[in-house]
């Protein structure tokens, strides 16, 4: 029996329970077993840095030993964490080289599409209000689709009922995200990825379109169910 062979065997026995390896043999997770646990993670954005050396909090941390930043951890400018998550989200199959230059063609065709329209504008007042700039077109979209409520389901007396309930920050941006990358992907064959996602980002970034119109919906429903809220507490 080949090598290959009998590590997966051994692999599969240890999924499954039927083969327990001790302690000393099992190997964990490196970060966290060569550190005390008295290491701080390392703060990686700018201008969180920048607002801790304003208020004077950054020197509080000068004799604290700090965990080393990961290899993905980056503090430049042109690093932004929400479309970091953006990112892996629009990942299909490991391909993350590719979800970034299709995110990239995006921005391209924002930065055209706004560039177009301010041109023809001819009221200054008008002109002045298009957004040119496809990162605060972005956050602008993100944040207009984020939902502040939804509907879980819990069983009262035989009955299930639709409950509406706050949301979670992290999951009121996972589903924002979602929603526009699925929306980017309901097009016609005839329009390119990046064109339909930068029409839905700049839609969203005005408080309209698709995705707006789903947070909306949902609102409504939980609006609609409001009779049931108390059964969140039962």
């Amino acid at each position: 029996m080949s090598t290959t062979r009998l590590r997966f065997l051994a692999k599969s026995f240890i999924t499954e329970g039927l083969l327990r390896v001790p302690g000393h043999l099992s190997a964990p997770p490196v970060r966290h077993k060569i550190y005390s646990p008295l290491y701080l993670a390392p703060i990686t954005d700018r201008k969180k840095l920048e607002q801790m050396m304003e208020s004077g909090e950054a020197s509080k941390l000068e004799s604290v030993p700090i965990l080393p930043a990961l290899t993905t951890d980056n503090n430049s400018i042109y690093s932004d964490p929400v479309i970091k998550k953006f990112t892996n989200y629009l990942m299909r199959d490991g391909k993350k080289t590719r979800a970034q230059m299709l995110l990239l063609k995006t921005f391209e065709r924002i930065k055209r599409y706004q560039l177009e329209k301010y041109h023809k504008e001819e009221d200054p007042a008008e002109k002045a209000k298009i957004e040119v700039d496809p990162l605060k077109i972005f956050h602008c979209a993100i944040e207009n689709c984020k939902p502040l409520l939804q509907l879980t389901k819990i069983k009262r007396g035989g009955a299930t009922y639709q409950v509406p309930i706050p949301i979670t920050p992290n999951r009121s941006s996972f589903l924002a995200m979602n929603w526009l990358i699925e929306a980017g992907r309901e097009k016609d064959r005839k329009i390119v990825w990046s064109q339909q996602m930068a029409h839905e980002l700049i839609n969203a970034a005005d408080n309209k379109g698709r995705v707006v119109k789903r947070k909306q919906d949902l609102h409504k429903l939980c609006e609609a169910n409001r009779a049931y809220a108390h059964y969140r507490w039962g």
